[in-house]
């Protein structure tokens, strides 16, 4: 079988959006993140900039050389919370600040997205290549595991069992997602939709243990599926 592909959709980008944002904006994935890192550095316009430049493009380069994805923000017409907002909108994963007092002990300070303020902040990481990679990598894995389990944890939350259609229509009523038995036809699956303004989302890979019946018809059901609104 061929099939044609329109590659990479706006759906899978909302999709995205959607399982992962949250009211700062974009949490992206570090697997899919362009910038996986941001460094941000902070010094007074003419004091220590030179040295914290310079420090910031280490760090840079020390990442880059080990293939993770960074951009360097040394735009002086924002302030150091201006960039930090910014990039926490845009979904970058992690965030490091490195300023004088960072410099003289040869040091960073690394944040993590999916944890805002000081909770998500780690002092004092040493800018050693060695260790630096290390902790860099270590904490994207975490943040893309987080997001994982943040998403999951969502997702079976809003899953609702259901055995009959009137519990089918208080579920979708309450914003849920619908998981029951189909053996349904295409008027059944059209009156669901004309009546809740559900439809079946997917039949899950992964199906729970029987014996179901049928949420509309009542009749034994070989699979399970799963109705919802779509937005």
């Amino acid at each position: 079988v061929y099939q044609s592909s329109g590659g990479v959709s706006p759906r899978l980008i909302g999709g995205i959006i959607m399982t992962h944002g949250d009211d700062a904006g974009l949490r992206l994935p570090p697997a899919l993140a362009p910038i996986q890192v941001v460094v941000v550095p902070i010094a007074q316009k003419n004091k220590d900039k030179a040295a914290v430049a310079d420090a910031a493009n280490a760090i840079a380069t020390t990442l880059t050389n080990a293939g993770i994805r960074v951009k360097v923000d040394d735009d002086d017409r924002n302030s150091p919370g201006w960039k930090f907002a910014q990039w926490e909108m845009k979904g970058v994963p992690v965030r490091v600040e490195v300023g004088p007092k960072d410099v003289a002990k040869n040091a960073c300070v690394v944040a993590r997205r999916d944890r805002p303020g000081k909770e998500g902040k780690e002092f004092d990481v040493a800018v050693d290549p060695n260790v630096l990679v290390a902790k860099i990598e270590g904490t994207l894995a975490d943040v893309q595991g987080a997001y994982l389990a943040q998403a999951r944890a969502f997702r079976d939350a809003n899953i609702v069992d259901v055995n009959s259609y009137d519990e089918l229509v208080a579920a979708i009523d309450a914003g849920k997602w619908a998981r029951g038995g189909w053996e349904g036809s295409d008027e059944d699956e059209k009156r669901v939709k004309e009546e809740t303004g559900a439809t079946i989302r997917c039949f899950p890979f992964e199906q729970p243990a029987g014996p179901h019946k049928c949420i509309v018809s009542g009749a034994p059901a070989k699979e399970v599926c799963i109705f919802a609104k779509s937005y």
